[in-house]
Parts: C-alpha cells; structure tokens; sequence
C-alpha cells in the first residue's frame, strides 16, 4: 500500500502518517535538514519529530529519497516530508531565482521509484495553497512546483488522504480529480506514470420486485445469479450530502401544520431527514423497505465467546428462509421484505442464498486474518451489488441484518480500535454469556485489537484482519447505499461496527442512516456516539436480525406521513400560531 498524505501546517498530517504503520521495523526517510541559521522554532519542530518516532524504527535522514526508497523497497517507509525534499532539491541547483527552472526529470525519478516499491509506503506533503508561502517569486515557484510533484506522486499511489484539522478525508476518484487540474500544470506531470483506474459504476442487475405474499418472508430468484463486478470495491465515489434545499422546505412545512411547532418532536426531525434524503418536500411514502440478512460464521466462535454453539448459524439461516424468526414477523407487521444472504455460513445452504458466498466461516481473529485480500474484496463487491440490486428493484429504505455465532466479538474489536476504548469496556455479554464467557470474550477482543491495532486507519485492512465476510458485506452495503442517495436504519452494535467502516470507506454515508435503536450492548452507544446518531428507540434489545431496526420502522414512517399528509392551517382553516417575528 502506497499512501500519500496531504496537508496544511500543524494539521496533524505527520501523525497521522506515523500512525498507519507499525511501531517496529519501519525506515524513516527525514527530508528536513537541520537549520543553518539557528532557526530556534524549526529546531524545535525537528526535535519535536524526533521524539515522537517509535523507538523501533530506524531513522534515515537524506535529500535522496528516489536512491534510498530503490535501495530497499521492501521494508515499510515513512517519507517526511516531501515540501522539506522540494526546497532542498531548489537549494540544491539553486533554482530560486532561475525563471526557467524545470525538475520534470527529478520528479519523474522519484516518482518512478515510488511506483516500483512493494512494500508500505507512507509519503507525507504539504498540500498546495494550505503550507506557508511567500507572496514572492521563489514563494510561487514552490506552489507550482510543488502541486506538480503532488500530482505525480498521487499518480501513483494507492491511496489519497487529505488531514485537515486532524481529520483525515479520503481523496477518492483520482482520474476525475486529475482532470480538473489546469493544462499547464497536468502537462508537467510524466507521462509514463499511469493514473490510478478509478472504480467503474456499477451495472445492475436487478431481481425481479418480490410479490405482496414474500413481505416477512425471505425472496429469493431461481439459480445463482451473477456477481457484479467492482474492479477495485474498496474504492467509493463522492458521496453527496442528502438535499438541503428539500430539508429547509420541510422544517418550513412543519411550521404551516395544524400543530405547534415542534410538538411532534423527533418525528418532526426524522420527516425532515426523509426529505432531504428522497430530494422533496413533501416526502414520499415509504412503500418498499427491504431487509438484508447477511449470515456468517466465525473461527473465534470455537473459543467459547458465545452462549450457543456455532451450528446455530446454518439453523438460524433455514429459520429465516421458512419465515419463523423474529424478523420474519417484524418484517411482515411492517410490510417489509425480506432476504437471506450467506456470506461465510459453514454449511451448505441453498444456492439462492450462498450466491455471494466468499468461503465457510472465517478464520479465528485472535491469531489469524478473519479474510484473504481477495476474499475481502469479493465481500465488499458482494455488499455493494446486493445494494444496487435492491435499490434497483425499487427499495426506497433499507436495513442490514446480521446473523453469524461468535460475530459481536469482531463487532466489538472494529468499534474498540475505531473508538479507541479498551476491551473491558465495550465487550458485552453478547447472546447471553455468563461471568467465564464474558472473561474469555474479553481475551479475544482484547487479541484481536492487538492485531487491528496497526491496521485501524485503513478500513479495508482493518477488515481484512478482525472483521468477517458478512461484515465487510454490510460496510459495502451501507455505503453503497448513501452512495446511491437510499436511506438506511441502522440496527444494533453489530451493523453498526459495519456502519463505522463504511463511513471511513466512503467519508459523509452516516448522513444517510438513522439509529433505529440503543442495543444492550455497551459497544453499541459508543459507535452511535462516534457516528454522532442518536437512536429512536432504547428497549434494552440485543437480538441482531434488523428486529430493533425494523421495529423502529413505523415510527420513521409516522414520520413521513404526518409530514406529507397533516392539513396546514390555511387548507384546515384554523387560526395558525400567533406571528411574533
């Protein structure tokens, strides 16, 4: 993985660079020089730096960061920073006062020699107009220059990252962004350096819409159906912002309703979201909400972190296709659909059901990576299909479920490591597991965190290690679904440990979800408070399915309908509230 971090002064860019690689082991390539002039405030920066380094990484201070990257590319590599490199290599040919200065050839070097490194590679820069310049001729000569060497060291790494005010935002789509850059400027960039392929739309598919008769009951199509193809899953665009304009015609609609204002309280906010998500005011009924099962099991479950055997999984998934588990009747209550996806059930289960299946169960978190790098991938391509298929089938709300023995123990160790809490504090008692469960869970959670740990700022790592099949399928599947602007539920602490990636792989999906309930587990009000969601429902649920959200669903109904279907008081001809303004 090949990272370059942009940002502005003091932004936390350097940290967070430091933080995506392990705290042995790794090179560190310091550009800085040391001040010439005594500079006391650039000293301090330096030995600032200095010390925050872990005491196992090996310190490599050079100018020649193209020489000493082809020297050993293999070892992992923190690059401070490249603006220190830009204005060394100007001293260097002393390029300051030249009009016709050109270091084409010295980035093409080094950028080629990034492009060639195997290893993980982090490159931390300034970004263009956000560093201290000059107003002065050398000032704009490092400006250009330096978005010129920017653009071709993003040209070829994997992964963008913006830091600003110490939060860090994925710069995703790199061609687009590359097009947007002006002629003079692209042109420099080397043209042997490829730009990274950016992921294709998806090509749905869609399954036929289920008839009235399959509400609370699991649908499904005849035969396998072919996967969607995402070239690269892991990589989301732009995820806009639900329709300001709608919300503001909302809460203005609110207002003329034969009511007093905000007496309907939360269902007043809740219709205004559902606006803002459907882009009109007022909003639409909400006729097809659909539920998504994804099933999985896990090798951490044969540790006895759980109050029930791992063959309870594969049962649970033949309940939910005959209709008698508690989502089921929810489901049905509420005029849902329903459907079942195997993503890692160690059985055999209908093919229907394991079309999207990626293997059987996944391996055991605490020593041992939960998926492979391509079956990480298959996951999160399979979540982001299911996604559009439903959407494209004419969902207009949905909800993940889950079912998987033993997954609250992942669950807890992607909320522990993305909140950083300690295991003690978020493990929770699960299904029901008594005092030695709950010591046994806590040592796994505790373990598994110590193998995240160093993966915790790259989601589709952190997956790839302490998550599971079915989770990374519902983080592909919620951000699929803020990607294409469709309003989710959120369900308990499991859903919403997915929900946490999701929004780090594709920055802005929380906007498009709402809590449907506080789960009993204590893992679960600390990912809301990290989302920054406030849930509609706390009744001490802990069951999983999607119960707790399909159990809130009629009050985000409520919430529709009063909003589009109350009189105003011109239309009832009642006296409105007094206008004090």
């Amino acid at each position: 993985m090949r990272t370059l971090v942009l940002g502005g002064i003091r932004s936390g860019k350097s940290a967070f660079g430091e933080g995506l690689l392990p705290e042995v082991g790794v090179r560190y390539l310091a550009t800085a020089s040391d001040p010439a002039t005594g500079d006391p405030e650039w000293a301090c920066r330096i030995d600032a730096h200095r010390a925050r380094r872990p005491s196992g990484w090996t310190t490599v201070e050079s100018a020649d960061v193209a020489t000493e990257l082809r020297r050993d590319p293999v070892t992992p590599t923190l690059v401070d920073d490249l603006g220190s490199w830009l204005s060394r290599h100007i001293d260097g040919v002393g390029g300051w006062d030249d009009e016709t200065f050109d270091m084409s050839a010295a980035v093409t070097e080094l950028s080629t020699a990034v492009a060639d490194f195997t290893g993980d590679l982090v490159m931390i820069s300034p970004e263009v107009g956000l560093s201290l310049v000059a107003p002065v001729p050398a000032g704009r000569l490092f400006q250009d220059q330096l978005g010129i060497l920017n653009a071709a060291v993003a040209a070829v790494c994997d992964r963008v990252v913006l830091v600003v005010a110490g939060r860090a935002l994925e710069l995703r789509g790199g061609a687009a962004a590359d097009a947007a850059v002006p002629h003079e400027v692209a042109s420099a960039v080397p043209a042997p350096i490829p730009a990274p392929i950016p992921a294709p739309a998806p090509v749905p598919s869609p399954d036929p819409v289920p008839a009235p008769s399959t509400l609370g009951a699991v649908s499904v199509t005849d035969g396998a159906a072919p996967i969607t193809e995402f070239e690269n899953p892991e990589q989301f665009g732009f995820v806009d912002a639900p329709d300001r304009t709608a919300a503001i015609a909302a809460r203005a609609r609110h207002g003329e309703l034969t009511k007093p204002a905000g007496s309907l309280g939360r269902l007043e906010e809740i219709g205004i979201w559902m606006a803002s998500c459907q882009g009109v005011c007022p909003p639409r009924p909400i006729t097809e909400p659909t539920v998504v099962i994804f099933a999985g099991d896990h090798g951490v479950a044969q540790a006895g972190v759980s109050a029930f055997p791992p063959e309870v999984t594969a049962q649970m998934v033949a309940n939910f296709s005959a209709g008698g588990a508690a989502v089921n009747v929810l489901a049905k209550q509420n005029g849902a659909r329903v459907r079942v996806e195997d993503l890692a059930v160690n059985a055999e289960t209908p093919e229907a059901i394991s079309r999207f299946k990626v293997r059987r169960s996944t391996g055991d978190l605490t020593r041992e990576d939960a998926l492979t790098a391509d079956e990480t991938r298959a996951a999160l391509a399979a979540g982001r299909t299911i996604a559009d298929r439903e959407i494209d089938s004419g969902a207009d709300l949905l909800i993940a479920g889950e079912m998987g023995i033993g997954n609250t123990t992942p669950a807890t160790v992607l909320i522990g490591l993305l909140t950083d809490t300690e295991p003690v504090v978020v493990v929770g008692r699960g299904t029901g597991i008594d005092d030695n469960g709950w010591i046994r869970k806590t040592a796994a959670v505790r373990d598994g965190m110590r193998r995240g740990r160093p993966h915790a700022r790259i989601p589709f790592d952190l997956l790839r290690t302490v998550s599971g099949a079915e989770i990374a399928a519902m983080a592909g599947f919620l951000a699929q679904a803020a990607v294409r602007k469709t309003p989710v539920i959120l369900d308990g602490m499991v859903v919403t440990a997915a929900a946490l990636v999701a929004n780090d792989l594709a920055p802005g999906a929380r906007e498009w979800w709402v809590a449907g309930h506080r789960s009993a587990e204590p893992a679960h009000q600390i990912a809301l408070r990290q989302l920054d969601l406030v849930p509609l429902l706390d009744l001490s649920m802990r069951l999983g399915e999607g119960s707790g959200a399909l159990t809130a669903l009629p009050l985000v109904q409520a919430a529709v309908n009063t909003l589009a279907s109350m009189a105003t008081f011109a239309e009832a001809q009642v006296s409105g509230a007094p206008d004090v303004s």
